[in-house]
């Protein structure tokens, strides 16, 4: 029996743990946070069901990639990339829109967000130009050129509706260089060129964007009020007016919300900013020791509570002893995917572990980052706790991948210390 359940766990068992851990605390919390799913759907069970089924979907797609040997990975990056980067382009053509954003695709009734695919694609092709351009004295100056070019096509469509996750990965990809070697100048460099385009983009965001979230009542009325009166051929025209840069109004919102002076509790606008105002009171009911799992109350007025701020529920049932064991798993499975890169004898195996592990742990530092107020509010869920179907199931095959290096990897030669016998004479 257990040779079989050896035989089924392949891989690092830490890993493993790490991730039934996270299934455990992500199956217990999006039952507790999903009380307004909950009382829409009228099904008591429907929503942990659901989810629940989420998990063994991705636990089974987790268990395909773990018995492929990593050294496979290479030949599906080119066609993975190509399908990602046309899906991308599709999603902005006719994408289903959510919030404002076009970030959804449907395929045969089964919706999915093309960037997700996109981000491992790109951590596979990175490991690989990576390892292909690899010398003695690290990376070759060509394979910075080669990445940059490569991260552009994807990141830059992600970018025009997701800017938090294209952030994101351009820090996973930069981060992967570092460790890939390349060289130092040339990382110089473009830091200095992303703090610029950074700026610029910031100044371009305040100048033409227009803060929504100052509008005051009457405004807003006044603004229902033509929407409604609009033909369709004016929306049309507004549409194309905006253009690609649609979500200027969305980003500036978001950016004078968090830099705005801190406001007084009494002057408190609940409507206006109910994401952070819920966030913050259920931190500070937990009152440290947390009110029990499935005691949040927070979750009935909290939007998004079991997905973008699931983290902020953590910490109102559990404490920050909970919040601290989360966070902490994470640190654990980052230290993980380093030890397993480092175990590798090759290259892209070893950039890859730390790509997948760089994309987990940078997602979920940035979630909890949100939803503590330490960040604008974005829409990243905690990876392997958040509800969610493909961020769910994709994130399971990372996971898995992961496993797959740590088993089928070549390893390096471990020096074995000479011991030599001495004999004695009696």
């Amino acid at each position: 029996m257990n040779s079989k359940l050896g035989n089924l766990f392949k891989g690092d068992k830490v890993v493993w743990m790490i991730f039934f851990i996270l299934c455990l605390v992500s199956i217990i919390e999006v039952f507790s946070a999903s009380s307004f799913l909950t009382f829409g759907s009228g099904s008591y069970w429907g929503p942990l069901i659901k989810h629940t089924g989420t998990i063994v979907l991705g636990l089974g797609a987790m268990l395909f990639m773990l018995n492929i040997p990593c050294k496979y990975f290479k030949i599906v990056t080119f066609p993975l990339l190509l399908v990602s980067v046309v899906m991308l382009l599709c999603v902005l053509a006719f994408g289903e829109s959510t919030n404002g954003a076009s970030r959804w695709m449907g395929f045969m009734g089964i919706q999915f967000q093309p960037s997700e695919i996109a981000k491992g694609a790109l951590v596979l092709a990175v490991a690989q130009i990576l390892s292909a351009m690899q010398t003695e004295h690290g990376a070759d100056r060509q394979a910075f050129w080669w990445v940059l070019g490569t991260s552009s096509v994807v990141i830059l469509p992600i970018f025009l509706e997701n800017f938090s996750t294209a952030a994101l990965l351009s820090l996973v990809v930069f981060l992967m260089m570092f460790v890939g070697q390349v060289p130092f100048s040339q990382l110089g460099r473009l830091l200095a060129a992303g703090i610029i385009v950074v700026g610029l983009a910031v100044g371009a965001v305040l100048t033409l964007g227009e803060d929504t979230s100052k509008l005051n009542e009457v405004e807003k009325e006044k603004m229902e009020l033509t929407e409604v009166s609009a033909n369709a051929d004016e929306e049309a025209q507004a549409t194309k007016r905006k253009g690609l840069l649609h979500r200027m109004d969305t980003w500036k919102s978001r950016m004078m919300k968090f830099f705005d002076e801190e406001v007084k509790p009494e002057e408190y606008d609940l409507d206006k900013d109910a994401q952070v105002a819920h966030a913050n009171i259920a931190i500070i009911k937990s009152n440290v020791i947390g009110r029990g799992p499935g005691n949040s109350e927070e979750r009935d007025f909290l939007s998004q509570a079991f997905s973008d701020f699931i983290f902020a529920i953590i910490i109102e049932e559990t404490g920050l002893a909970g919040a601290a064991f989360v966070a902490i798993l994470y640190v654990i499975l980052f230290w993980r995917a380093g030890r397993i890169a480092r175990s590798c004898a090759n290259t892209f195996p070893a950039y890859l572990a730390m790509g997948i592990g760089l994309l987990l742990v940078i997602q979920a530092l940035f979630n909890m980052m949100v939803a503590v107020g330490l960040a604008p509010v974005t829409g990243q869920p905690l990876p392997l706790v958040s509800k969610g179907g493909t961020s769910t199931i994709i994130n399971c095959v990372y996971i898995g991948m992961l496993l797959s290096i740590s088993k089928s990897a070549k390893k390096k030669e471990q020096v074995q210390p000479i011991l030599s016998n001495v004999s004695h004479e009696v």
